[in-house]
Protein backbone atom coordinates (compact mmCIF):
# COMPACT_ATOMS: atom_id res chain seq x y z
CA UNK A 1 0.00 0.00 0.00
CA UNK A 2 1.75 3.10 -1.17
CA UNK A 3 -0.92 5.78 -0.90
CA UNK A 4 0.69 7.24 2.18
CA UNK A 5 2.17 10.70 1.76
CA UNK A 6 5.96 10.49 1.51
CA UNK A 7 7.55 10.37 4.92
CA UNK A 8 4.34 9.36 6.71
CA UNK A 9 4.45 6.05 8.49
CA UNK A 10 1.63 3.55 7.89
CA UNK A 11 -0.73 2.85 10.73
CA UNK A 12 0.22 -0.27 12.66
CA UNK A 13 -2.55 -2.78 13.24
CA UNK A 14 -1.70 -5.47 15.78
CA UNK A 15 -3.22 -8.91 15.36
CA UNK A 16 -3.58 -10.91 18.54
CA UNK A 17 -3.76 -14.69 18.97
CA UNK A 18 -7.51 -14.44 19.52
CA UNK A 19 -7.69 -12.95 15.95
CA UNK A 20 -8.62 -9.51 17.26
CA UNK A 21 -7.18 -6.52 15.44
CA UNK A 22 -6.00 -3.40 17.28
CA UNK A 23 -5.45 -0.03 15.57
CA UNK A 24 -2.51 1.51 17.44
CA UNK A 25 -3.13 4.98 15.97
CA UNK A 26 -6.68 5.15 17.32
CA UNK A 27 -6.15 2.92 20.35
CA UNK A 28 -9.19 0.87 19.42
CA UNK A 29 -10.06 -2.61 18.26
CA UNK A 30 -11.11 -2.82 14.61
CA UNK A 31 -12.77 -5.35 12.35
CA UNK A 32 -12.00 -6.53 8.84
CA UNK A 33 -14.78 -4.19 7.67
CA UNK A 34 -12.99 -1.27 9.34
CA UNK A 35 -9.77 -2.22 7.56
CA UNK A 36 -11.64 -2.53 4.25
CA UNK A 37 -12.94 1.03 4.75
CA UNK A 38 -9.40 2.21 5.51
CA UNK A 39 -8.22 0.65 2.23
CA UNK A 40 -11.05 2.33 0.31
CA UNK A 41 -10.18 5.66 1.93
CA UNK A 42 -6.55 5.25 0.83
CA UNK A 43 -5.19 4.92 4.37
CA UNK A 44 -1.98 2.92 4.53
CA UNK A 45 -1.51 0.35 7.25
CA UNK A 46 0.53 -2.71 8.12
CA UNK A 47 -0.71 -5.63 10.15
CA UNK A 48 1.78 -7.12 12.58
CA UNK A 49 1.54 -10.15 14.81
CA UNK A 50 1.25 -8.71 18.32
CA UNK A 51 3.60 -11.33 19.78
CA UNK A 52 6.25 -11.87 17.10
CA UNK A 53 6.03 -8.64 15.09
CA UNK A 54 5.75 -10.62 11.82
CA UNK A 55 4.12 -8.77 8.92
CA UNK A 56 0.64 -10.24 8.35
CA UNK A 57 -0.63 -7.51 6.00
CA UNK A 58 -0.88 -9.76 2.93
CA UNK A 59 -2.83 -12.44 4.81
CA UNK A 60 -5.23 -9.90 6.33
CA UNK A 61 -5.86 -8.17 2.98
CA UNK A 62 -6.51 -11.60 1.44
CA UNK A 63 -8.88 -12.31 4.34
CA UNK A 64 -10.74 -9.05 3.56
CA UNK A 65 -11.11 -10.14 -0.08
CA UNK A 66 -12.39 -13.56 1.02
CA UNK A 67 -14.84 -11.87 3.37
CA UNK A 68 -16.14 -9.58 0.58
CA UNK A 69 -16.40 -12.49 -1.87
CA UNK A 70 -18.26 -14.53 0.77
CA UNK A 71 -20.84 -11.76 1.08
CA UNK A 72 -21.66 -11.99 -2.61
CA UNK A 73 -19.16 -9.42 -3.88
CA UNK A 74 -18.10 -11.81 -6.66
CA UNK A 75 -15.51 -9.42 -8.06
CA UNK A 76 -13.02 -12.14 -8.91
CA UNK A 77 -14.16 -14.46 -11.72
CA UNK A 78 -13.77 -18.19 -11.12
CA UNK A 79 -11.55 -18.61 -14.18
CA UNK A 80 -9.22 -15.87 -12.89
CA UNK A 81 -9.02 -17.54 -9.46
CA UNK A 82 -8.22 -20.92 -11.05
CA UNK A 83 -5.47 -19.40 -13.18
CA UNK A 84 -4.07 -17.48 -10.23
CA UNK A 85 -3.90 -20.65 -8.13
CA UNK A 86 -2.16 -22.37 -11.03
CA UNK A 87 0.67 -19.82 -10.91
CA UNK A 88 1.59 -20.62 -7.30
CA UNK A 89 4.85 -22.59 -7.18
CA UNK A 90 5.88 -21.60 -10.73
CA UNK A 91 8.52 -19.00 -9.77
CA UNK A 92 6.31 -16.15 -10.98
CA UNK A 93 6.97 -14.20 -7.78
CA UNK A 94 8.67 -11.27 -9.51
CA UNK A 95 6.68 -11.07 -12.74
CA UNK A 96 3.01 -11.75 -12.02
CA UNK A 97 2.53 -9.48 -8.97
CA UNK A 98 4.07 -6.54 -10.84
CA UNK A 99 1.94 -7.25 -13.89
CA UNK A 100 -1.27 -7.51 -11.85
CA UNK A 101 -0.43 -4.33 -9.96
CA UNK A 102 0.27 -2.41 -13.20
CA UNK A 103 -2.94 -3.77 -14.74
CA UNK A 104 -5.04 -2.60 -11.80
CA UNK A 105 -3.33 0.81 -11.83
CA UNK A 106 -4.14 1.13 -15.54
CA UNK A 107 -7.73 0.07 -14.91
CA UNK A 108 -8.08 2.65 -12.12
CA UNK A 109 -6.65 5.41 -14.33
CA UNK A 110 -9.13 4.50 -17.07
CA UNK A 111 -12.02 4.55 -14.59
CA UNK A 112 -10.95 7.97 -13.29
CA UNK A 113 -10.63 9.29 -16.83
CA UNK A 114 -14.08 8.00 -17.81
CA UNK A 115 -15.64 9.56 -14.70
CA UNK A 116 -13.98 12.92 -15.43
CA UNK A 117 -15.11 12.80 -19.06
CA UNK A 118 -18.65 11.91 -18.01
CA UNK A 119 -18.73 14.75 -15.49
CA UNK A 120 -17.36 17.20 -18.09
CA UNK A 121 -19.80 16.03 -20.75
CA UNK A 122 -22.88 15.71 -18.58
CA UNK A 123 -22.19 18.02 -15.64
CA UNK A 124 -24.21 20.93 -17.00
CA UNK A 125 -26.66 18.88 -19.13
CA UNK A 126 -27.77 17.03 -15.98
CA UNK A 127 -29.72 20.18 -15.08
CA UNK A 128 -31.27 20.05 -18.55
CA UNK A 129 -32.08 16.38 -18.03
CA UNK A 130 -33.83 17.22 -14.76
CA UNK A 131 -35.87 19.90 -16.52
CA UNK A 132 -36.82 17.47 -19.30
CA UNK A 133 -37.83 14.94 -16.63
CA UNK A 134 -40.07 17.56 -14.97
CA UNK A 135 -41.64 18.40 -18.33
CA UNK A 136 -42.23 14.71 -19.04
CA UNK A 137 -43.86 14.28 -15.64
CA UNK A 138 -46.16 17.25 -16.32
CA UNK A 139 -47.02 15.84 -19.75
CA UNK A 140 -47.73 12.44 -18.18
CA UNK A 141 -49.95 14.11 -15.60
CA UNK A 142 -51.90 15.91 -18.35
CA UNK A 143 -52.21 12.65 -20.30
CA UNK A 144 -53.54 10.87 -17.23
CA UNK A 145 -56.06 13.70 -16.84
CA UNK A 146 -57.46 12.94 -20.28
CA UNK A 147 -58.37 9.45 -19.11
CA UNK A 148 -60.51 10.73 -16.24
CA UNK A 149 -63.81 10.36 -18.08
CA UNK A 150 -63.05 6.71 -18.79
CA UNK A 151 -62.36 5.61 -15.23
CA UNK A 152 -64.72 2.84 -14.13
CA UNK A 153 -66.30 2.87 -10.70
CA UNK A 154 -64.61 0.52 -8.23
CA UNK A 155 -61.78 -0.32 -10.66
CA UNK A 156 -58.23 -0.10 -9.31
CA UNK A 157 -54.96 -0.05 -11.13
CA UNK A 158 -51.92 -2.11 -10.27
CA UNK A 159 -49.84 0.97 -9.57
CA UNK A 160 -52.25 2.58 -7.11
CA UNK A 161 -51.77 1.58 -3.48
CA UNK A 162 -54.54 -0.61 -2.10
CA UNK A 163 -55.20 1.63 0.89
CA UNK A 164 -55.41 4.88 -1.11
CA UNK A 165 -58.47 6.83 0.02
CA UNK A 166 -61.06 7.41 -2.71
CA UNK A 167 -62.41 10.84 -3.52
CA UNK A 168 -65.93 11.75 -2.59
CA UNK A 169 -67.42 10.48 -5.88
CA UNK A 170 -65.25 7.32 -5.91
CA UNK A 171 -64.42 7.61 -9.63
CA UNK A 172 -61.22 9.56 -9.34
CA UNK A 173 -59.47 7.69 -6.51
CA UNK A 174 -56.99 5.88 -8.74
CA UNK A 175 -56.21 9.00 -10.74
CA UNK A 176 -55.79 10.98 -7.52
CA UNK A 177 -53.45 8.28 -6.22
CA UNK A 178 -51.38 8.53 -9.39
CA UNK A 179 -51.30 12.32 -9.07
CA UNK A 180 -50.06 11.97 -5.49
CA UNK A 181 -47.33 9.60 -6.65
CA UNK A 182 -46.38 12.06 -9.41
CA UNK A 183 -46.31 14.93 -6.92
CA UNK A 184 -44.13 12.84 -4.62
CA UNK A 185 -41.75 12.10 -7.50
CA UNK A 186 -41.69 15.79 -8.41
CA UNK A 187 -40.73 16.71 -4.83
CA UNK A 188 -37.91 14.14 -4.89
CA UNK A 189 -36.70 15.47 -8.26
CA UNK A 190 -36.71 19.01 -6.90
CA UNK A 191 -34.64 17.88 -3.90
CA UNK A 192 -32.18 16.13 -6.23
CA UNK A 193 -31.90 19.28 -8.35
CA UNK A 194 -30.88 21.28 -5.27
Amino acid sequence: MSDTPSGAEPTVIKKYANRRLYNTAKSAYVTLDDLAEMVKAGEDFVVRDAKTGDDLTRQVLTQIILDQEGRGGNLLPLNFLRKLIGYYGQNMGGVLPGYLDASLDSFQENQDSIQKQFAAAFGQPIKQFEEITRQNMAMFERAMGTFKPFANKGETTASAPANTPKTSDGDNGDIDALKKEIDSMRVRLDKLAK
